[in-house]
């Protein structure tokens, strides 16, 4: 996503309108998620993806129409038909694709949107991309931009705009894209308007504790996997930015303490990961209840089933009930046979990958029905 607004923000200063296709809702089987965003340029090259390549070609077409007129559209893509292998979804999905003209004249803030993604700030573009029935304010294609800290642009009226606003600071903070719907006057839930919020959030974060060899495995795929990755150790002599030069922080500090600051301080959220690869009571132990207790996507703890109980055990006497011990997957990992450092990332991370997904860790070959779950929006595929 970062590189296709970098891409917007060139072609918008050259002054040249172009499209972009966005995948605005999705059903069953769809390969990518709400958010995803082709562009069709100046000269008509094509950068970025809709569906993995099922409906691009169909997507591409009404970009360049959608260039010439300037009329955004709503376009539904999937099988239902007999040319559903020319313009659908070979994998039996649905998605909802909104194609829109840009230029500087039609989108003045994307300058705002572009300069605070590539400085890793939080942002969330509001487009109205259908209106239900008649549009004599001329409603469709409008947007605002909404930072967590005061916004620009217009819906259309003040009252919508704060109410949109105000629903958009909420799934920034937990760097969610969704499809809202309000009333003209800013209802919510009403069916007049249908409002696509866009979020260009922060990566979420995942916390690496014990500089170990696992640790060094663990931070390069989760870097890999577009997280922003920290690796924290008590022992100055083990956290070092040379032992770990994928991780973007290598912190030496009591892992307690450190992430109650960083909680303290809002930088832990609902997308966060955390892996603690200590194997050492005096440190996981005040580590997991501080961890337990805070609103994190996934907590994991390595060591064996004997380590496991003895550390429930001194859990369970620090007071945490049994739904906050249910939350901590330990051992950590999913079964794959891992052995080595890489591959038992490897393990850790397709656990957190299902964990986040709804997936069940069993092979695809062994279960029927749809691939594809709905994507929660708090992937590592963020921004």
């Amino acid at each position: 996503m970062r590189d296709v607004v970098a891409q917007m923000h060139r072609w918008w200063g050259e002054g040249e309108p172009f499209a972009r296709a966005t995948v605005v809702a999705t059903w069953h089987s769809s390969p990518l998620p709400p958010g995803t965003s082709m562009l069709v340029g100046p000269d008509g090259a094509a950068i970025g993806s809709v569906s993995g390549g099922c409906v691009e070609g169909a997507v591409y077409e009404l970009a360049q129409e959608v260039t010439d007129s300037g009329r955004p559209v709503l376009e539904r893509y999937g099988v239902s038909d007999d040319d559903a292998f020319a313009v659908g979804l070979t994998c039996g999905g649905i998605i909802d694709v909104y194609v829109e003209r840009v230029d500087p004249e039609g989108f003045p803030e994307l300058g705002e949107v572009a300069t605070a993604v590539a400085a890793g700030e939080p942002v969330a573009e509001v487009i109205c991309v259908a209106v239900d029935g008649p549009d004599p304010e001329g409603r469709l294609g409008r947007r605002l931009v909404v930072r967590p800290e005061g916004s620009s642009g217009s819906l259309g009226s003040a009252r919508l705009d704060a109410a949109i606003a105000e629903d958009a600071r909420g799934l920034l903070a937990g760097g969610r894209t969704e499809t809202l719907r309000y009333g003209y006057d800013g209802t919510r839930m009403d069916e007049e308007l249908t409002l696509f919020v866009s979020v260009h959030a922060t990566p979420p974060r995942m916390l690496v504790f014990g500089a170990v060899d696992f640790a060094a495995a663990m931070a390069r795929i989760g870097a890999y996997l577009g997280y922003r990755v920290t690796v924290c150790d008590a022992r100055p002599v083990f956290a070092t930015a040379r032992r770990f030069p994928e991780a973007h922080e290598v912190v030496t500090d009591w892992p307690h303490r450190y992430l109650r600051t960083e909680a303290e301080a809002g930088r832990i959220d609902e997308r966060t990961v955390v892996c603690v690869l200590t194997h050492d009571p005096k440190f996981d132990v005040p580590l997991l209840d501080v961890a337990l207790r805070l609103p994190m996507a996934y907590v994991g703890a390595m060591g064996s089933r004997r380590t496991h109980d003895d550390r429930l055990r001194r859990l369970r006497a620090t007071g945490l009930g049994e739904d906050a011990l249910a939350r901590l997957a330990s051992p950590i990992g999913l079964d794959l046979g891992a052995r080595t450092p890489e591959e038992t990332a490897i393990s850790i991370a397709a656990e957190i990958i299902a964990d986040r997904g709804g997936g069940s860790g069993a092979r695809l070959t062994s279960l029927s029905g749809s691939i594809h779950r709905p994507r929660s929006m708090r992937p590592a595929a963020g921004d």
